[in-house]
């Protein structure tokens, strides 16, 4: 039997955990953190919002239409922070081979350790919420996207564990949204087909799967039948992040291509927020009629997060492209990426 080695923990509605805690007047009702302004986005929600179909990334007007007497809280990011290297400080009582995903979740490598994993999860959960009051779930199994998997099975507060003798059986019914590395487009591909779920998944075979997706299909062929050689990395870094789009029809209506600028801006805001990065460099991308791409970048002195600097710095940057043709496809991309909260956990290391 393969060794339980890798545990994946994953804080439970980290920043609305936090708001609760600070404020106990707000248990028990819908808490939506972000979304604050008219064309902002939900960050995250407890799990009363969700109960109202509102999940992270929905633009905030959806959100006060599902749930009108939800209540809207600001992004606190230095007090999540400040929580979060708490979390961290205690992971690292355990092991030193801490990856950490973002600012609320991470994997542990408990391989050199001589202890039962159960025993470990149980310990780490206690020590979290005497020290914060938050609860957690873990996922525990022999690889990432296995221990990945386990801790979203039953949150809140939940633990399960993947054996090796569980796989396939166990995966079949989950939906093919569940495998690590297949996001909305893929997903949508394998729907167009017919693939709907791990099950469907399992019956086509790797070369099929190399010649749609490439390096990625052979991934996941191998990753659906329990294969996942990923080390956890102590020492992850991200050096860019961004989103484009091909739009259904060229054009060279400078407003419309502006619409879409402020709606990536909001997507990386979020994603930004969510993984604890800045950075200093936006470059606006775009793609001609004619399938010419042109790309115009600036790099600030001080690094941003927010969506209205990301929009007003891509906008200005499409401002100085003279648009003699149409566009088929605009994006936008932030690099040179910094975390002060990854410098300050090796304070723990």
């Amino acid at each position: 039997m393969t060794k339980l080695n890798i545990l994946h923990i994953d804080m439970d509605a980290f920043y609305a955990s936090v708001e609760e805690q600070d404020n106990p007047h707000l248990k028990g009702k819908p808490i939506i953190v972000g979304g604050a302004s008219k064309h902002g986005v939900v960050t995250t929600c407890n799990y009363e919002a969700r109960k109202y179909g509102i999940h992270s990334a929905m633009p905030a007007f959806m959100a006060r239409k599902l749930c009108p007497h939800g209540i809207f809280l600001p992004v606190r990011m230095k007090r999540y922070k400040e929580v979060s290297r708490k979390i961290f400080s205690i992971f690292y009582q355990f092991t030193d081979l801490v990856e950490p995903v973002s600012i609320d979740e991470a994997y542990l490598d408990i391989s050199k350790l001589e202890v039962k994993p159960v025993d470990l999860a149980k310990d780490l959960k206690k020590k979290v919420l005497e020290a914060t009051g938050l609860t957690l779930s873990i996922g525990i199994s022999y690889n990432k996207f296995l221990a990945k998997l386990a801790s979203d099975w039953n949150k809140p507060n939940g633990m399960k564990i993947i054996t090796e003798d569980m796989i396939p059986e166990i995966l079949l019914p989950l939906d093919i949204k569940k495998v690590h590395g297949i996001g909305p487009k893929t997903a949508q591909r394998l729907n167009n087909i017919g693939i709907y779920t791990i099950g469907d998944l399992m019956e086509l075979e790797e070369e099929f799967l190399v010649d749609l997706f490439g390096k990625l299909g052979r991934e996941i062929y191998y990753r659906i039948r329990g294969k996942d050689n990923r080390p956890v990395d102590t020492k992850r870094e991200r050096k860019s992040l961004g989103t484009e789009t091909t739009l259904s029809e060229d054009t060279h209506d400078v407003k419309l291509l502006k619409a879409y600028l402020h709606e990536f801006s909001l997507e990386i805001e979020e994603a930004l927020l969510k993984n604890n990065l800045q950075g200093k460099t936006v470059t606006l991308k775009i793609k001609y009629e004619d399938f010419k791409v042109r790309t115009r970048s600036k790099t600030l002195p001080n690094d941003i997060y927010a969506a209205q600097d990301i929009y007003q710095l891509a906008s200005s940057l499409l401002d100085e492209i003279q648009l003699k043709k149409r566009v088929r496809l605009i994006g936008i991309t932030i690099s040179n990426l910094s975390s002060t909260y990854l410098e300050q956990l090796t304070l723990f290391d």
